[in-house]
């Protein structure tokens, strides 16, 4: 298949406004494509490239090659560039990923290099979630879309699945079930202002805590153990007490879901920043496990003693887990139909330092892989007054408008702004064509990417927390910050300050 059938393609759902015509039309390219071409064809027009980690990025296409005037690149023919690209180690290396892909993009047309600047960029933007390339994919192997999302959910991976369904047909599918040792995609939350909005939903509910550590899927097979995060990566090797805690369970296979994380002696838990380096650590563990010990807390078992358990009831999956692991490794729950008491629980839940909580039906099974009904999150919104100090100019479909803000707290000691960090997240289309013409109207200074204003327009920005960053003047950046609305009735004095910014940290 050649790269421009899809760039074509991307381009067209991204004008199409009706769901059904978006799956179509993904439909119609994916029954078009090779065998080979079908994984990388489902990661691009998902706006991802297989490799997680190229070393490359937007700055890298910042003075792209005159485009040829014919498609002659196949898709085959980029994702292997792309994986030579993510080879490259060591000296002179970042020199031989820029050539890859300068040879690349000479031989890729206009539209083609568009498209592939977007994937870099990780901005193609066209509207082709996941659940729209799923039914695109039951749609072109006439396959049944609940029988491929089954599958999808079993391996983990959308791209091999429809590579075999729509190569051999829906025979396929059946090679897909839960297996010890091959991680399955996890259950996801949907989100709720408050327990109360939840219970409501839900009805009788458990109530869980929800630990800002590291989602951990668990796999035992006899003495084999694998643990894979929630992106399917092993980390087996990095994790030595969660393998002995599991080893020393009276099974002989199981699957596990849970949380590692890394808590202080008083049983707080450590800022996010040090849980995720401990797992991120490959080399001296021991070292790393005795200055950061984490803890394991687990909340569902998928498989026991070769019983499959993903489409148990909640609350006797929860029995089974209770029977089989030690009570100090369960995570803290309560189940009630109660307003009161939901509250409650949640309110001891972010005293104890924790993120918030999750709101589990007790009838439902495991919706691996998909934002379920019957798990809802409860968080705390934080919000900060923050001033716009720079906007970066917007990739793919957000081309002419300025995007990425760069966001400052006002420092009262000096009376300027110190940098915070940065968002291009909850802009819609009218944000984004407004703040465009009031920050050219800003604007002191316009190189090629970065647009300088005036630091006058506050904003007000939801986010997870603060994690410590030496990348900012303060130490502190800001944690999954999205944008709420801008503050028309505020002047750039009234903004938060960095105190305000490190109060919240603590």
């Amino acid at each position: 298949m050649l790269l421009a059938d899809l760039a074509a393609t991307s381009a067209a759902v991204a004008q199409t406004s009706s769901r059904n015509g978006k799956v179509v039309l993904l439909a119609e390219c994916l029954r078009a494509a090779d065998r080979e071409d079908v994984e990388p064809a489902i990661a691009y027009l998902s706006g991802e490239l297989l490799q997680r980690r190229t070393g490359v990025g937007w700055a890298s296409l910042r003075q792209q090659p005159a485009p040829a005037p014919d498609p002659t690149l196949t898709v085959s023919e980029v994702n292997a560039v792309f994986a030579q690209i993510a080879d490259q180690s060591g000296t002179g290396s970042q020199g031989r990923r820029l050539d890859l892909l300068t040879s690349m993009l000479r031989r890729a047309t206009a539209q083609e290099q568009q498209f592939l600047a977007a994937l870099v960029a990780g901005e193609l933007h066209q509207g082709a979630l996941a659940a729209l390339l799923l039914d695109a994919v039951a749609r072109a192997s006439g396959a049944p879309p609940e029988a491929v999302r089954r599958a999808t959910m079993l391996r983990g991976d959308l791209g091999p699945v429809a590579a075999g369904v729509l190569a051999d047909g829906i025979g396929a599918l059946d090679a897909y079930h839960l297996q010890v040792g091959r991680p399955v995609q996890p259950m996801l939350a949907q989100s709720s202002p408050s327990v109360t909005t939840a219970l409501e939903k839900i009805g009788t509910a458990a109530l869980e805590w929800k630990l800002d550590g590291v989602r951990v899927q668990i796999h035992r097979d006899g003495p084999d153990i694998a643990i894979f995060t929630r992106t399917l990566d092993d980390i087996t090797t990095r994790l030595p007490e969660v393998v002995e805690l599991v080893r020393a369970l009276p099974v002989t296979s199981i699957v596990l879901d849970g949380e590692a994380i890394a808590l202080r002696p008083d049983g707080r838990p450590r800022p996010f920043q040090e849980t995720a380096s401990r797992i991120g650590s490959r080399l001296d563990v021991e070292r790393a496990r005795q200055q950061a010990p984490l803890s394991t807390f687990l909340f569902d078992v998928l498989l026991l003693d070769g019983a499959d358990l993903l489409d148990t009831p909640g609350r006797d999956r929860w029995a089974a887990l209770e029977g089989t692991a030690p009570s100090p490794t369960l995570v803290p729950r309560v189940v009630t139909s109660q307003a009161e008491a939901a509250q409650r629980f949640f309110d001891e839940t972010i005293t104890a330092g924790h993120e918030g909580v999750v709101v589990k039906a007790l009838d439902q099974g495991y919706a691996a892989g998909r934002r379920g009904a019957g798990w809802i999150k409860v968080k705390p919104v934080h919000t900060l007054d923050l001033v716009v100090l720079a906007a970066e100019w917007g990739h793919g479909r957000r081309t002419g408008w300025l995007s990425n803000l760069h966001l400052g707290a006002r420092d009262p000691n000096t009376g300027g702004f110190v940098m915070m960090g940065k968002t291009f997240k909850g802009l819609t289309d009218q944000m984004l064509a407004w703040q465009t013409d009031k920050l050219l109207a800003l604007a002191v200074h316009r190189g090629e990417w970065v647009v300088t204003v005036r630091p006058e327009l506050v904003v007000e920005i939801a986010l997870d927390g603060i994690q410590t960053s030496p990348r900012y003047p303060a130490g502190m950046a800001l944690r999954f910050a999205r944008v709420v609305r801008y503050r028309d009735d505020k002047i750039a004095g009234e903004a938060d300050t960095v105190d305000d910014v490190r109060a919240l940290q603590r």
